[in-house]
Parts: structure tokens; C-alpha cells; sequence
């Protein structure tokens, strides 16, 4: 009950006041649209910029790490577009759509806060490794299948440049990439610079976390609630079981096996809606995922940190 108190719950109160402070008119949604804005595309990749940037890449990018997780990812986007098409009989587009929401657990928004919270900031180097790969790896997989999906046997090259302009076009990915940039050449960044980043950076996930509530209010649970559920338990109880059997396997050192299951262990990320509305595929039930998994991963984010205090 201490670990829900002190760990969980003050990121859920955040979440849970720019839910309020939107609900009840206090806050405009056009305001929580640039608090994102600056977020996503400024704050958080500032953040992941210089996390990756001042890393030890050498010893940071743990390999079973990095395969538990991502083995782990893919299983549960085939998974879920599996289940979609047998269980409730979607049309492919709609059943990549749904994988994707499997696929992409929201590492940044509530993965980082809550490890900080639960193992201290010294404990973030298996979630960096992990981010600095989530959004290439999770946009490169699902655009590439729903471009296969939709356009088959059309021109490889053609699938090839949606998945760029898609991945590079993203604040994080470029954030992510100028990091290895600075940290493979051994670039300084001037003190000056350095201080600017830092301020920013303090701004980073509260902001963020207060904006995720509010953009939450926008989205009520509709569509398949099973589909919805499945979901939820793919994304919620799967992912993370699965990274926890990987990484048991691999070996992954504790403070990375405790990075890669509560990673996992994440709802859906907003991005699991912005994948579905720029396709126009199952929107309602990614909307719904998200709003839906973040509740529910109170309580199974509290289960998942029990179990790994013995680790």
C-alpha cells in the first residue's frame, strides 16, 4: 500500500488535475493542445537529448535489456492484431491499428516518472536505452505493416519514405538522434546551452503529465468495449509478463529488468491515437485504450512493483 502511496498516486494526482482543471472549465483544451505541444515536441525531446547525450552508451545499452523489451513489444502487436481479426473480425487496417495500441506503452509520460519515483533518478539508464529506440522501432514496425497492408504490391521504396517522413518528422526521434549525435562525436554542449536544457528539462514531465490529463477528457470509452479489453490486457499484463520471462532468460541485470517491466508495464501511449487517426483506423477504440489502460495501470503498475522487490 506505501509503494500506491508514494510512488504511483502523485503521478496519477497530476494526471488527475489537468483531467479536473479541464472538466470543470479551468482550463481551456486549447491550452492543454500547446502545453503538448511544448512537450512533445520541445520539453521531452530536450529531456531525451540530453539523457542520451551524457549516457555511457557502452554500458547503458544492455542487449538483453533491449531484446526482452522489444521481443516482448512485437509480440503483443501481433498479438493484438491477431485477436482483433479472429476474435472480433476487423479488417486488417483496423487490426494493425489495434497492435499498434499493444505495441506502444507510454515510456515517456508515466514509464519515466514512475521508475524516478520508485528507484531514484540513477535508476533511469535501462529507460533511457529504451526510449532512445521506442519511437523508431514502434512507428518503423507499425507503419511498415499497415503499408504493406494497405498498398500491396505497390513499390517497396514508396512504403520505405512513408515510414521515414513518419519517424523523422517526430520531436522525439530527433531529439534521440542529435543525443547520439553529441554523444558519438564528443561534442561539449556550452554551459550556457547546458543551464537552458536544464530548465526547460525541470518543466518536462509535469507538464506533460498534467496535459495527458487534460487531452484524456477529450476521449470517452467507446467503440468494442472487448476489443478494448483485450487491449488492456495485452498491454497491461502480457507485455510486461513477457519482458519479465525474456529477461529472466537473458539474464538482464536488476536495475535494467526493473527498467524493462515497468516500462512494459505501461499503458498505451498517446501515440497509439495519433497512429490511428493519421491512418483513420480504429480511432475509438485507441482513444479508449488509452483513457481506459492509463486508469487501470494504477492498480497493475502497484502488482507489477510488488513482484519486483524481490528482484
Amino acid at each position: 500500500m506505501q509503494t500506491l502511496l508514494d510512488v504511483i498516486l502523485p503521478v496519477f494526482l497530476v494526471i488527475g488535475f489537468g483531467y479536473v482543471a479541464v472538466w470543470k472549465g479551468l482550463f481551456p483544451i486549447s491550452g492543454i493542445d500547446g502545453v503538448m505541444r511544448f512537450t512533445q515536441g520541445f520539453a521531452i525531446p530536450c529531456l531525451l537529448f540530453k539523457a542520451i547525450a551524457e549516457i555511457d552508451l557502452g554500458s547503458s545499452f544492455d542487449p538483453g535489456l533491449l531484446v526482452s523489451f522489444y521481443a516482448g513489444a512485437t509480440t503483443c502487436f501481433f498479438a493484438g492484431m491477431t485477436g482483433a481479426r479472429l476474435l472480433f473480425k476487423r479488417d486488417w487496417e483496423d487490426c494493425v491499428a489495434i497492435g499498434f495500441c499493444c505495441l506502444f506503452s507510454n515510456s515517456v509520460l508515466l514509464g519515466l516518472p514512475i521508475t524516478e519515483r520508485a528507484y531514484g533518478a540513477e535508476a533511469l539508464t535501462g529507460n533511457f536505452a529504451i526510449v532512445a529506440l521506442h519511437s523508431p522501432f514502434c512507428y518503423g514496425l507499425g507503419i511498415t505493416v499497415m503499408e504493406i497492408t494497405r498498398n500491396r504490391g505497390k513499390s517497396p521504396l514508396l512504403m520505405a519514405r512513408s515510414v521515414g517522413r513518419a519517424m523523422f518528422r517526430n520531436g522525439l526521434v530527433i531529439g534521440i538522434a542529435l543525443g547520439f549525435l553529441v554523444n558519438v562525436t564528443g561534442m561539449p554542449i556550452p554551459s550556457v546551452v547546458n543551464d537552458a536544457l536544464s530548465l526547460i528539462i525541470q518543466a518536462a514531465l509535469p507538464a506533460a503529465l498534467f496535459a495527458l490529463g487534460g487531452v484524456l477528457i477529450q476521449y470517452k470509452p467507446e467503440g468494442d468495449l472487448r476489443a478494448i479489453a483485450m487491449v488492456c490486457v495485452i498491454a497491461l499484463i502480457l507485455h510486461p509478463a513477457l519482458m519479465w520471462g525474456f529477461g529472466t532468460t537473458l539474464s538482464v541485470p536488476p536495475d535494467a529488468f526493473r527498467s524493462g517491466v515497468l516500462t512494459a508495464a505501461m499503458a498505451p501511449g498517446f501515440n497509439a491515437y495519433i497512429f490511428a487517426n493519421m491512418y483513420g483506423r480504429a480511432r475509438r477504440i485507441a482513444a479508449s485504450s488509452v483513457l481506459l489502460a492509463t486508469l487501470g495501470s494504477i492498480l497493475t503498475v502497484w502488482v507489477w512493483l510488488m513482484l519486483l522487490q524481490g528482484v
